[in-house]
């Protein structure tokens, strides 16, 4: 099993983490560097996680505009200025307006949407599911995954990546959260559409 320099600094460059590691994930996997990658991803967002308990203040304030016609105003959060000014970080924020102004999300995540419009979203799946027939026992089963599915739409955490479609936007945060050693947090957005009335 041979193991080259290249290899590593290509696992290091992807993942982010330190040559030592990278090298332990390849001989680990056996020199397979898709599975030495997905274990360094997995590993990634389990720190990933641990980091999102920290509080983030600094970051950004960012704009996209596609074609005059679609305009985002975006904050997202870091812990440190010097992060804020890390070109992966802005390279994320761009990435993420141009995610808004192509999917447009209503919410950040699903803990955004008041709790109105969820009793009203789980009423109507209620009747909608009743109405086809579906058995009493599993009703609740039924409208919850109604619901999820519903708000994985509409909430840009959940939503597919539209330049990675197989990964959502939460998870794509986390590989950069895994990355750059610090919590990241969308704050808030707002898109306009040339047109459209809120």
């Amino acid at each position: 099993m041979d193991i080259t320099i290249e290899e590593i600094k290509r696992l290091r460059s992807l993942t982010g983490v330190g040559i030592t590691d990278a090298k332990k994930a390849l001989v680990e996997a056996k020199g397979d560097f898709d599975k030495a990658l997905d274990a360094m991803r997995k590993k990634g967002i389990t720190k990933a996680d641990k980091r999102s308990e920290r509080e983030a203040r600094s970051g950004v304030i960012s704009t996209y505009n596609h074609d005059n016609r679609i305009g985002v105003l975006l904050e997202v959060n870091c812990e440190t200025d010097f992060v804020a000014r890390n070109e992966l970080f802005t390279n994320l924020v761009k990435d993420l307006a141009m995610h808004i102004a192509a999917s447009n999300p209503i919410y950040v995540s699903i803990d955004d949407v008041d709790k109105n419009v969820m009793a009203k979203t789980e009423e109507e799946f209620m009747k909608k599911a009743k109405s086809e027939g579906k058995p009493d026992n599993i009703l609740p089963q039924i409208v919850q995954g109604m619901i999820k599915k519903h708000f994985s739409e509409i909430c840009l955490l959940d939503q597919p990546y539209v330049k990675n479609p197989d990964q959502t936007v939460g998870n794509y945060i986390k590989e950069h959260i895994a990355k750059l050693g610090e919590n990241i947090v969308v704050r808030r957005f707002n898109r306009m559409a040339l047109g459209e009335v809120n």
